[in-house]
């Protein structure tokens, strides 16, 4: 799969630095950002900024990815978005399996427990894995229920 022209970014200000690294990652690749914030590492609470970011991400008809300290928070609030598939990624293999099985459109990450470099490979994993369909296809059509 080529990875979308665009990709909307999210984070609380514990994932604020590995946004920017992100960020500078996916224009470097010629992709698209829309970051919606936030702009720095001054205390926020996430759940708006994640909504927002959500909602970017569906009106785009794209990708989300969003940040925080572990991705957990960030993800729960997420997936209260109609429409939302979030998934906390945290290895190689959970960033295949997220498209590939889930057909997630966001994934999250842990800007305290994810070293950059890492967080790098899981979103190009993440941006070129399709999903797979087949028996995949019915447990998606059921959370969307």
């Amino acid at each position: 799969m080529k990875p979308p022209k665009r990709i909307v970014l999210a984070a609380d200000h514990a994932g604020f630095t590995l946004k920017e690294a992100v960020k500078a990652h996916l224009t470097h690749q010629g992709i698209d950002v829309l970051d919606v914030g936030t702009f720095s590492e001054d205390p926020v609470d996430y759940p708006a900024i994640i909504r927002k970011g959500c909602a970017a991400a569906l009106e785009q008809k794209t990708f989300a990815i969003i940040f925080g300290g572990s991705g957990n928070g960030e993800a729960m609030a997420a997936n209260k978005v109609r429409g939302i598939r979030a998934a906390v990624v945290y290895s190689d293999e959970t960033a295949k399996l997220a498209r590939a099985h889930n057909d997630a459109n966001v994934m999250s990450l842990g800007g305290r427990l994810t070293a950059p470099k890492d967080a790098l490979r899981f979103v190009d994993l993440f941006l070129r894995t399709d999903f797979e369909g087949g028996r995949h296809q019915k447990r998606v059509e059921d959370l969307e229920a």
